[in-house]
């Protein structure tokens, strides 16, 4: 009951302009979000590098409502780019297609979305296409494949083990050379589209990492490129300790390489699980969200976990 509001207020305008002046709740995001510019993003990449940890970066905003505010956020993705290249940083990017104007036009966002990729490409770069609700599935998959028809090879997909077509999708996608980044999935979905049990969600997420590590013995089991921007096939995109044991147990089992199978973790989240798949070889990204549209992204954090409700209840009593 308390997910399924949170990720209503999430998506709610109203609720939106409130919290977003509350100066305590910007207090209580910054501990999930790098901060509002692309430079206080760039500086925790450092620190992250410093530790021995890559990053993939998200300039945050989703659902724009015009062709010039997609246009205003490509630019934005591709200044992203051009800043990670001039760092130097061992970083890559993440986008959501709605932000760049999926629900506006397919053919507005294949634009935009070419456009990233060729910057990217210049870089020797790579974007990582996250997945969001179930509206949007087969157009963002169809959105993948136009791109890699088009020769760009730097870009992946994200699978979410919630979804009851996830195992179909992964299995063709692997075919065509997709690499993905599995997470367990975290919008509010109808029963006949997603798994309403945890239990069955942390099964299938299982599942379909033993999938993923399958097709990367198939196809020589890349690791992680040397300056860290290219993941491997198998990326586990979740702070589940048996989740993560799962996937090193059986990557140790049919003798996948470390390096071909990544931990990425958020931001803000579980910084002792990070040093200890570090501790045992495995690399490790990190997921880092940064910007002014910070509201729908931490609303989601808070839906995920309880705990994190407390913590922003508690500095909205210390404000």
């Amino acid at each position: 009951m308390l997910r399924s509001f949170l990720i209503y207020l999430s998506k709610a305008g109203w609720a939106q302009r409130l919290v977003a002046g509350w100066k305590f709740a910007w207090k209580a995001a910054s501990r999930f979000v790098a901060g509002t510019t692309v430079a206080d993003a760039i500086t925790v990449v450092h620190e992250l590098n410093d530790r021995g940890i890559n990053a993939t970066l998200d300039h945050l905003g989703e659902h724009t409502s015009t062709a010039e505010e997609a246009a205003r956020a490509t630019e934005d993705i591709l200044t992203l780019l051009d800043q990670v290249n001039q760092a130097g940083v061992r970083a890559n990017v993440s986008i959501k297609l709605t932000q760049i104007g999926l629900s506006l036009s397919e053919e507005l966002c294949a634009q935009n979305l070419e456009n990233i990729l060729a910057r990217a490409r210049k870089y020797n770069n790579f974007v990582r296409i996250d997945m969001e609700d179930t509206p949007y599935t087969d157009a963002t998959i169809r959105q993948y494949r136009t791109m890699r028809q088009k020769g760009y090879a730097n870009t992946g997909m994200v699978i979410q083990s919630y979804l009851f077509r996830s195992e179909k999708d992964t299995r063709d996608l692997l075919t065509e050379g997709c690499c993905f980044r599995l997470v367990k999935g975290a919008y509010k979905e109808p029963p006949d589209k997603a798994y309403p049990k945890k239990a069955d969600v942390d099964a299938n997420f299982d599942l379909l990492t033993q999938v993923m590590i399958d097709s990367a013995l198939t196809t020589g089991s890349r690791p992680v490129s040397p300056d860290g921007r290219f993941p491997p096939v198998t990326v586990l995109g979740t702070h589940d300790p048996r989740r993560i044991d799962f996937g090193t147990s059986y990557a140790r089992k049919v003798g996948l390489p470390k390096g071909a199978l990544e931990v990425q973790m958020l931001y803000g989240i579980r910084r002792d699980l990070q040093e200890q798949c570090l501790q045992q070889g495995y690399p490790v990204r990190i997921y880092v969200p940064y910007g002014t549209h910070w509201y729908p992204y931490y609303m989601r954090r808070l839906a995920e976990r309880p705990a994190n409700v407390w913590f922003f209840l508690s500095n909205f009593f210390r404000r």
